[in-house]
């Protein structure tokens, strides 16, 4: 074979194995660019894809309106604006001043159910008239919370009770809306003008409040528990926009005297009226203590003094069962007039969640004083069954509200005192039979009962109340400058005294609940 055709033949074998061209690799390729824009472009349409299920699938919550005024006075202004205003107010008593509060702190106390065995808190109670020989004044040895439409929990034009007070007893947060309020006083057969009326007073109040936080000049203790408790009977707490101030500073005034005394509450512990003003104030302090905790509006001091103050009650009752002056355990005078405000108390101090021993023991023993008190036509008497005022038992109403606040209200003492009650009592506020001490009472268990009991007597003590009025908001001195059917009446020179009882008589139409016993549908 020719040179030239072996070299030719094995130059066509080797070309197949050799490449036409050498191609030069960019920094780019050398670094993998071609797979990182795949999972870049991937990735981007991944994110697109997730971009629109979140804004076409998933809705935005819708705004929620709150039609409610930041401002406002009587219990209808926003909670949470009224809140924010004054939250966690320190204000700290004098004596052992050594907690620090701190803002967003909360108590370890739990408010209870409102579904306890015991039935409905019991109604407020005053102090003196009826059945007060020798006791306090006498000469001898009581804003739309929340949010909402006015529907479910709302508190708006509804009747509901709002987040606000959700964990408060049902009897006690049913006054905290004007809608509910005016629905329960139409119901059960009240006016607007009584909640003018109570309006009216609690100004009053406010106006004539001493520069110390306490109310009157005389047994001030006691005085300043009963405005404070006319000030909540209306829901008016520390958080309220026009008796905010006010409220707070008579809680104060209180738990600084509690704290200096171990627990008791007092002007002059000496005197043996003081069983009186500790069982108001106890009652008083219990009620704010629950409001309190809810609106998280700590007041130093004020469970340490709750729980002394009502521990001190059940720890010092008579062995006859009642209270005492002075709180005489043995001996001493015992009456209707001072259990009356023992047993509130620790209804009230029920409500608070903080434990007391003895409870249970006490309250059996005070049911058989009671019992040992009701005469045999129904009426319960100011020491025994015997010991009425003139033709009638003037505290006839302390028994049964006592019994009804317990959840003795369908028992035969309270159907038998209701009955009393109906048959002789009468109201003329500018004549003798103007104790408002008395129908204080009386209107309370007479409301519990409901029915043509309570139609009754509405009938009789409404007009007398709202008539007698004065037109600062106070109420003008009973019984027409006579002599009053009850043994005393301490009201008659206290204007204090006497615009807490009516306003908080006032109040009664829709400041607690039903207990449930008696028939209330004809209301």
């Amino acid at each position: 074979m020719d040179p030239q055709e072996e070299y030719d033949e094995d130059q066509e074998q080797l070309e197949p194995l050799m490449p036409a061209t050498v191609t030069r690799l960019t920094l780019w390729d050398k670094m993998g660019g071609r797979a990182l824009t795949i999972a870049i472009v991937v990735h981007l349409i991944v994110l697109t894809l997730g971009a629109f299920w979140i804004f076409q699938i998933i809705k935005q919550p819708e705004k929620i309106v709150d039609f409610l005024p930041p401002g406002g006075g009587g219990g209808e202004r926003s909670a949470d604006h009224a809140v924010k205003e004054k939250k966690m107010k320190t204000i700290v008593p004098i004596s052992k001043a050594k907690r620090v509060v701190a803002e967003g702190a909360r108590s370890t106390y739990t408010i209870p159910d409102q579904g306890d065995q015991f039935g409905e808190m019991s109604p407020l109670t005053s102090l003196g008239g009826g059945g007060m020989s020798g006791g306090l004044g006498g000469s001898g040895s009581g804003h739309g919370f929340g949010k909402g439409n006015g529907s479910g929990n709302g508190m708006g034009n509804g009747h509901g009770a709002g987040k606000l007070f959700g964990l408060i007893p049902l009897a006690m947060s049913k006054r905290c809306s004007k809608g509910d309020r005016l629905q329960r006083i139409t119901e059960n057969g009240g006016v607007p003008a009584c909640e003018d009326a109570v309006l009216k007073g609690l100004r009053w109040l406010k106006a004539n409040q001493n520069s110390n936080g306490s109310w009157s000049g005389q047994s001030s203790v006691a005085m300043t528990g009963l405005a404070l408790l006319a000030y909540f009977g209306h829901c008016e707490t520390p958080a309220s926009e026009e008796f905010g101030d006010s409220c707070l500073k008579g809680i104060v005034y209180l738990v600084e005297i509690g704290m200096k005394n171990d627990g008791k509450i007092a002007d002059n512990y000496t005197a043996n009226h003081w069983s009186y003003e500790h069982g108001i104030a106890t009652y008083a302090l219990a009620e704010a203590y629950t409001f309190c905790k809810e609106i998280g509006q700590v007041v130093p001091y004020l469970d340490e003094v709750v729980q002394k103050a009502g521990q001190y009650i059940i720890d010092h009752q008579n062995v006859n069962g009642g209270w005492a002056y002075a709180y005489a355990v043995t001996g001493g005078h015992t009456d209707m007039s001072v259990v009356g405000w023992q047993i509130q108390a620790l209804k009230a101090c029920l409500h608070t969640g903080i434990k007391f021993q003895g409870r249970s023991t006490c309250l059996s023993r005070a049911w058989k004083y009671l019992a040992a008190c009701q005469n045999v036509n129904g009426g319960f008497g100011y020491s025994g069954p015997n010991s009425g005022v003139a033709d009638y038992f003037t505290l006839t109403g302390v028994g049964a509200l006592c019994l009804q606040m317990w959840g003795k209200g369908n028992g035969a003492e309270v159907n038998h005192a209701i009955k009393y009650i109906t048959e002789n009592t009468k109201f003329d506020y500018n004549g003798v039979c103007s104790d408002l001490y008395g129908h204080y009472y009386e209107s309370q268990a007479m409301m519990q009962r409901g029915g043509e009991a309570w139609k009754t007597y509405n009938s009789i003590f409404r007009d007398q109340v709202l008539n007698n009025q004065d037109g600062d908001g106070s109420w003008k001195a009973p019984g027409g400058g006579g002599k009053i059917r009850a043994p005393v009446a301490t009201y008659q020179t206290d204007k204090v005294y006497r615009t807490c009882l009516c306003t908080l008589m006032l109040e009664v139409y829709y400041r607690f609940l039903s207990t449930g016993a008696g028939d209330r549908s004809g209301l």
